[in-house]
C-alpha cells in the first residue's frame, strides 16, 4: 500500500519527508481528453512496465482532460522508470489488437518502441535530488 505521501498530486506537492525527492512527469501528445491516464513509477525492473503488482510502486489514475502533469512526492533516492497508459475507454487495461496496443502509451526518457515495451534500463533515470522532471511523449499505434 502506498502512503499518502506517495500518491500523485495534480496541483502542489504534499510536503515530502526529509531526504526524499519529487518526480514531476510532464505528459505530451494525448490524442484526446477521453478516459484516464494511468501512471506507474517503479524502481524494480521485474515490475516494469506493468508495475501494478509492485507493492513499492507509485501509481495514479488521472482524468485525461486534465493530464498535463503529475507529481509524486516522498520518493527515496534510487533508479526509477515511468510507464504511462492512456486508457481512453476507462476499463483499466491496455486494449490490444493482434498484440499491438490500441491505446496510447509512453515511458520515461522516451525510448524507441519497436517490438514490445522497452526494457527498464532504457527508461530508467536517477533520483538523487529534491526534484526530478521527466517529459513523456505519448505514442499511438492506431
Amino acid at each position: 500500500m502506498v502512503s499518502a505521501i506517495g500518491i500523485a498530486t495534480l496541483s502542489g506537492a504534499v510536503e515530502a519527508a526529509p531526504g526524499t525527492a519529487t518526480i514531476d512527469i510532464n505528459i505530451q501528445g494525448l490524442r484526446s481528453a477521453k478516459g484516464n491516464v494511468l501512471v506507474c513509477v517503479t524502481a524494480n525492473p521485474k515490475y516494469f512496465p506493468d508495475c501494478g503488482k509492485d507493492p513499492k510502486s507509485y501509481r495514479s489514475s488521472v482524468p485525461a482532460r486534465t493530464a498535463t502533469s503529475v507529481s509524486f512526492t516522498g520518493i527515496n533516492p534510487g533508479t526509477y522508470a515511468v510507464a504511462l497508459h492512456h486508457d481512453e475507454n476507462a476499463n483499466s487495461k491496455m486494449d490490444m489488437a493482434v498484440f499491438v496496443p490500441r491505446e496510447g502509451f509512453g515511458f520515461s526518457r522516451n525510448p524507441a518502441v519497436v517490438t514490445g515495451p522497452p526494457k527498464f534500463k532504457a527508461a530508467a533515470f536517477s533520483v538523487n535530488g529534491a526534484e526530478v522532471s521527466q517529459t513523456v511523449k505519448m505514442k499511438y499505434m492506431f
